[in-house]
């Protein structure tokens, strides 16, 4: 009989214990009332991009998506319109500084590099495009 007193105490003390434990967690998910949330940093990624004069397209490495206007909408797909990759490879290109959409400097890079620009030296043969020279303009970016 002395044992099964100290069991029924053993199994009070243990679901007091268990309830004790377990009232604890409620304290643990959520904030306190009045606190201050603060919002986990956000991680933004930058683009880098690649113009293609001549098709007017650029081309972001870390994406991996060809950006030009479609009619009045700017588009972002895999492929480029209306050449292949092979041909825009080929060439000549310019690296862009800025990293955000590419509709909004738009308008400036067109005046900068028209349609017929080619980096001073360029020949058809360069897949390099321009990585060193105009290192004036301010859309270059320098290696």
């Amino acid at each position: 009989m002395n044992r099964t007193k100290y069991l029924k105490i053993g199994f009070m003390f243990c679901t007091v214990l268990l309830g004790a434990l377990t009232g604890c967690i409620g304290y643990v998910d959520g904030p306190r009332q009045g606190g201050v949330y603060v919002p986990p940093p956000s991680v933004q990624v930058q683009e880098d991009y690649v113009y293609y004069p001549g098709h007017e397209v650029y081309y972001s490495g870390r994406s991996r998506q060809y950006v030009y206007q479609e009619g009045s909408a700017w588009v972002s797909r895999p492929a480029p319109p209306r050449v292949a990759v092979d041909v825009l490879l080929t060439a000549p290109s310019v690296r862009m500084d800025f990293h955000d959409a590419p509709a909004i400097h738009h308008a400036e890079v067109v005046q900068t590099y028209p349609k017929t620009w080619t980096p001073p030296g360029w020949s058809h043969g360069n897949k390099g495009g321009n990585k060193g020279g105009n290192k004036g303009d301010k859309h270059n970016e320098k290696d």
